[in-house]
């Protein structure tokens, strides 16, 4: 799935999943409040780099227990962001979408308390094209994207392929996430 997902240069994947209530209420309000804060944002940071608009792809939501971590955290609303943009990758960009990244995840509650914990929202740069970089904040492609099915489930959606039956399913559509 990787090499035609992320062949182009300027592609980059973003994982979005939330599971537990935000200033805007439950995951699901939290991701539907998201999806307009995060298109300004990207088209923004887009901006501050002399380029044109990102064109975004969203993945349908799928529900999906949570990996690791404490044990009894409530299940994920999880989904994934394609976004198609002009402008060659460069580790400094990344840590600067990843800055932006964290800004949202902080408008939404999140606090960084212990390691695959629960929380209100949470913004994962997969990968971005061919990028490698790796700093203390930061590793590109993500090191465990493709063993996580609450990533590959709404990737294969994207695609149109068949989504294994092990992995969490596409939920129905709805008014402000109608894919």
């Amino acid at each position: 799935m990787r090499a035609s997902l992320a062949d182009q240069a300027c592609t980059l994947a973003i994982g979005i999943g939330a599971n537990l209530p935000s200033p805007a209420g439950e995951p699901l309000a939290t991701l539907l409040a998201l999806r307009p804060l995060l298109a300004g944002a990207l088209a923004a940071q887009w901006g501050a780099w002399g380029l044109e608009g990102p064109r975004l792809r969203w993945s349908p939501l799928v529900c999906s227990q949570a990996v690791g971590g404490p044990p009894g955290q409530p299940n994920y609303l999880n989904a994934v962001l394609l976004v198609e943009g002009d402008g060659a990758p460069q580790s400094a960009r990344a840590e600067q979408l990843l800055e932006r990244l964290q800004g949202l995840e902080r408008q939404f509650g999140r606090e960084r308390r212990e390691r695959w914990g629960p929380r209100s929202l949470d913004l994962d740069l997969l990968w971005w094209g061919e990028l490698r970089c790796s700093s203390e904040n930061l590793v590109v492609p993500h090191p465990l994207w493709t063993q996580r099915a609450f990533v590959l489930a709404p990737l294969a959606a994207l695609r149109g392929d068949p989504i294994q039956p092990e992995w969490p399913q596409p939920l129905p559509g709805c008014p402000g996430w109608p894919e």
